[in-house]
């Protein structure tokens, strides 16, 4: 039996990153992770046996050496609100290029990249525009690239649908912005992790750009009925109206070190956030679940 080749993830402190982790090392693969402070990090080791290594996506020199003997990298890096010198310049487009760059160094041939649904040429949101760019960067890279737009993720530990969960429970209203009737489609951690690791050795999904999402679209009002459901909780919607919510994100953006939410996020709440699943299900052997059935496992 051929010895599993070694792999690179950055982000692997995350949410999603723990997951693929989990993943890789369930199936067998040595994990180098890419990480800015080995202390706070020690459990990739202790939990998984991952291998450390001390780096930073935003700081081309930082990242030398990382990929030293790497035949695939994940990068996972990126952001949903800007903090200091994170911004998501920063942290999606010029990290991406840093990250590439570094791979091209150490003659690694395979990235997969962690984009997200609804990227496209002509987002309007400056999240969305610079992870176009990132996926510009990856697709003229010269590498075995294959791209994943996952929409929200939900599933153990996450912190957007634990918050929103908390909020239906003990708010006597429910607050939501807008008129809430803009669809999501959101997919489960188990399902991206799942996808990740498949295309390590997938060659065939290479060059391939692939929405991860659930079986079904639905508006956030009814995300909000599903998560008064699943605690068997009957209260009222509150709607704010966008305007209104606009003034309130500047204000939050001045004052508050973490927004409840963001000018970019109303941009972005506004729109349809919806994929196809069908190509990743066929490529990688994906079993989609409800949402009502991952909260029930969450």
């Amino acid at each position: 039996m051929s010895e599993m080749p070694l792999i690179a993830i950055t982000g692997a402190t995350g949410f999603v990153g723990r997951a693929i982790v989990k993943q890789a090392r369930a199936e067998g693969y040595p994990v180098r992770a890419i990480v800015r402070d080995p202390r706070e990090s020690r459990w990739l080791a202790d939990e998984f046996g991952c291998e450390l290594f001390h780096g930073n996506v935003l700081h081309a020199p930082a990242l030398a050496g990382a990929f030293a003997g790497v035949k695939c990298v994940i990068h996972l890096v990126g952001i949903i609100i800007e903090k200091k010198e994170n911004t998501f310049e920063r942290a999606h487009t010029e990290a991406t290029q840093n990250v590439i760059a570094e791979a091209k160094s150490a003659g690694v041939k395979r990235l997969i990249h962690m984009s997200a649904l609804g990227t496209r040429a002509d987002g309007r949101s400056r999240y969305h525009q610079t992870k176009w760019a990132a996926e510009e960067a990856v697709r003229k890279s010269g590498l075995a690239w294959t791209i994943f737009r996952p929409s929200l993720i939900y599933g153990p530990g996450n912190k957007s649908i634990s918050v929103l969960s908390k909020i239906v429970k003990y708010s006597p209203i429910v607050p939501v912005l807008g008129n809430g009737e803009s669809k999501i489609q959101p997919v489960g951690v188990d399902v991206v992790a799942q996808s990740f690791v498949t295309a390590i050795r997938h060659d065939e999904t290479v060059q391939h750009t692939y929405d991860l999402c659930g079986p079904a679209a639905f508006t956030w009002n009814e995300l909000y009925d599903k998560l008064l459901a699943a605690q068997g909780l009957r209260k009222p919607k509150i709607h704010l109206p966008l305007p209104i919510a606009r003034v309130q994100a500047k204000v939050f953006e001045a004052l508050l070190p973490n927004p409840p939410f963001t000018s970019d996020q109303l941009i972005m709440t506004g729109e349809d956030n919806t994929g196809n699943p069908e190509p990743a299900v066929a490529a990688f052997g994906l079993t989609l679940e409800s949402f009502e059935q991952g909260l029930a496992r969450s």
